[in-house]
């Protein structure tokens, strides 16, 4: 993978992925070297050198203004001049190209400009100042974004640390990534010059970095094409195979993808629809994806065929014809027009067979669609242009294509990622996650969340670090766990305790795939060290000694509403029969010195007495607010879990934790702990309670006499 091997003129290897291209020939690095060397044209006249950057631009933008890019061009070469590559070429032709790739995926002139200028502060003499000065503020951000952080002062941490940078620029301008993915995209093309153990590492980081970021912001074009050249450095074998059974194929006498696409466009035509129907190849690493899925490939499976219509109606309208004339494969079928994926890709998918058994995908979606789906962010122009009134109406994530919503949430996250290696590798684990879910709230906004997400990850990506105090969650209408894996378009509610002194569990790092979750947990957990578990109440002697009173944990008093006839004791209100006012009560003290509270005819209290502990004297106090665990028994039925949830809701209680036992015989038994604002509300709480149908009976709970207290 030489420059040469880039050009289709010159002999030797192709790249993989080079037998699907139908489009403009690559640039002739030996010509553009030459007119390098030759220096600027005289007056303002356009150099040739940029002269296949000009015809691919306005191509895209036919009125777009090009003294810009002449004037950034006398400035890249001039101050590049010397300058060699390690494939032997002139350095001017490293932008040039560059710059090529961003033209013809349509980028604008602004991101033109600042790519063939986007070495030149970190490599010659011209300063961030200088480009500012001659070019506006933009240019100079952009280039001051994708300029890397010297090794001398980062060490080891330049890369990590020059990502963050990169990653940062990019959420205030996306055109930041454009660049630097074109740059990634020609350097990998030239690797071929580096040592093999530098063409393994710079091939992992692609894979690892880039290639993800290329998905998330929808530009297929570049994303597909760094997948078939890591590819080839880091599967060399696998992509042989490949290559000689993509050969093997194209050696047939027949294409069946061929005669469906042929089939295709006389049914279109016979109906009346107006469409453009092309052969998709596939790339390398799709053929070889299909390969390893499905075994044996057919004809069929090397390629997709591709419907161009002029209007969204078209799409449905030939997926109704194609439906009819051709037998559906009805599981293929994906509407990413009435919900677009959170990259901005729009089209239907779906799948057709022929008598034969011979299988053709097929993607549908107008000419607008397609531009997007082969650029992604690069096709919507200039993100600071004025909103047109369809974005400015369409949702809020994508009619803000400088700060999509995955992006808020990584920019969020390395924040809480001080140093570079937990960044890096954080970085990684995030973008390792190859689809994104979008789930409800009950107020009708929405969260991105990774494809693999829970509940967990939920409560971090709406409250940060208050998720701290959720207890549970209802999912599309039912109590969930907070550890439930949520699916694309599920509705969750978030059920938030009252407790201040709540605390993540150290379970809920197993159940965490966002790294807001992950960071906010870990870092409370590394501030509030594991304590060892107390030692049962009975296995300890009867006439053994408490220890000296210690002060409360922070928010325990505001639950015990009793007080006890020892002055300074922290009080707890036992959770094995959860005594509330004006319950008959007797109280003991355990380990620690804490006094527990229980109702007068709890189970624990004569397993306390049988052990010798001293009964404390306790009255209810003042404060009114408690806590109650009650035991719902009831038939089993739908949506039960959800009207029990909404009658607790509207007596104005809180829901601390909720479960649910399995069914038996039909009958489902439900164990809630709340938190009463008033004990007086308990009375007519469980009256609501036992007014859902199906719930013949609301009591107590009253737990085994081994509970510890």
């Amino acid at each position: 993978m030489s420059a040469e091997a880039t050009n289709p003129a010159t002999p030797g290897p192709v790249t993989p992925g080079a037998h699907r291209r139908r489009g403009r020939p690559r640039i002739d690095l030996r010509r553009i070297g030459w007119a390098a060397l030759l220096g600027p044209a005289a007056g303002n006249r356009l150099p040739d050198a940029i002269g296949h950057v000009v015809e691919a631009h306005r191509a895209h933008h036919p009125e777009a203004p090009l003294e810009p890019l002449r004037r950034a061009y006398v400035l890249a070469e001039s101050s590049h001049r010397g300058q060699m590559r390690k494939s032997g070429e002139p350095y001017i032709t490293h932008p040039l190209a560059v710059t090529l790739i961003l033209a013809e995926l349509g980028a604008e002139t602004t991101t033109l400009t600042a790519s063939l200028l986007h070495d030149t502060v970190e490599d010659t003499e011209v300063t961030l100042d200088q480009v500012r000065t001659e070019f506006g503020e933009e240019v100079a951000y952009l280039v001051d974004g994708v300029t890397k952080l010297e090794k001398v002062e980062y060490g080891a941490a330049a890369e990590p640390e020059t990502f963050r940078k990169m990653l940062v620029a990019t959420g205030n301008d996306v055109r930041v990534m454009s660049i630097k993915l074109a740059d990634r995209l020609h350097n990998m093309r030239t690797l071929g010059v580096m040592r093999p153990e530098k063409q393994a590492r710079i091939a992992k980081v692609t894979r690892d970095v880039l290639i993800p970021l290329a998905e998330r912001l929808g530009v297929q074009a570049l994303k597909t094409e760094l997948e078939d050249l890591v590819f080839a450095i880091l599967h060399p074998d696998e992509c042989t195979a490949t290559r000689e059974l993509i050969a093997a194929n194209d050696a047939r006498d027949t294409d069946p993808l061929a005669e469906i696409a042929e089939d295709a466009r006389a049914v279109l035509k016979d109906a009346g629809i107006t469409a453009e129907v092309l052969i998709r190849p596939r790339h390398f690493v799709s053929v070889h994806r299909s390969r390893r899925k499905r075994g044996t490939l057919r004809g069929a499976d090397f390629g997709r065929l591709l419907v161009l219509v002029g209007e969204d109606a078209d799409c449905y309208g030939v997926l109704g014809e194609l439906h009819t004339c051709f037998t559906p494969v009805v599981s293929e079928f994906k509407d990413f027009i009435a919900v677009p994926k959170f990259n901005l890709y729009q089209s239907l998918h779906t799948a057709v067979s022929r008598g034969d058994g011979e299988v053709a995908e097929v993607l549908i979606r107008t000419h607008q669609m397609h531009k997007v789906a082969e650029a992604g962010v690069v096709a919507l122009g200039n993100p600071y242009a004025p909103p047109s009134e369809e974005q400015a109406d369409s949702d809020g994530e994508r009619a803000d294509p400088t700060r999509p919503g995955w992006l808020s949430r990584l920019l969020d996250w390395q924040e809480a990622a001080p140093d570079a290696d937990t960044f890096w590798s954080t970085l990684r684990e995030d973008l390792a996650q190859d689809r994104e879910i979008t789930v409800f709230r009950p107020d009708g906004g929405t969260l991105g969340l990774p494809a693999g997400a829970s509940c967990v990850d939920a409560a971090y990506a709406q409250y940060g670090e208050d998720a701290h105090a959720c207890i549970g969650a209802r999912v599309n209408g039912r109590l969930a766990t907070l550890s439930t894996v949520l699916s694309d378009g599920d509705t969750v509610q978030l059920l938030m305790g009252q407790d201040p002194a709540s605390e993540p569990s150290r379970d809920w790092l197993d159940h965490a795939r966002t790294p807001a979750a992950r960071i906010a947990i870990r870092r409370w957990l590394t501030t509030h060290p594991a304590t060892p578990e107390p030692e049962p109440e009975d296995r300890r002697a009867p006439e053994a000694a408490p220890r000296t009173p210690q002060a409360a944990p922070v928010g325990r008093l505001a639950e015990a509403n009793a007080v006890v006839d020892q002055p300074g004791a922290p009080v707890r209100l036992a959770g094995c029969c959860t005594p509330v006012p004006p319950d008959a009560v007797t109280a003991f003290a355990v380990r620690g010195g804490v006094v527990t509270v229980h109702r007068a005819e709890c189970h624990g209290v004569a397993r306390m007495k049988s052990a010798g502990r001293p009964e404390v004297g306790v009255h209810w106090g003042d404060t009114t607010e408690c806590r109650v665990s009650l035991i719902a028994e009831s038939f089993s039925r739908p949506h039960l879990l959800a009207d029990l949830t909404e009658a607790i809701a509207l007596e104005s209680v809180a829901v601390i934790s909720a479960t649910v036992e399995p069914p038996t015989q039909g009958r489902v038994r439900h164990t809630y702990t709340l938190q009463l604002p008033d004990a007086a509300t308990l009375p007519g709480l469980m009256r609501a309670m036992r007014n859902i149908a199906g719930v013949y009976d609301v009591s107590r709970a009253q737990h085994s006499a081994q509970t510890t207290s």
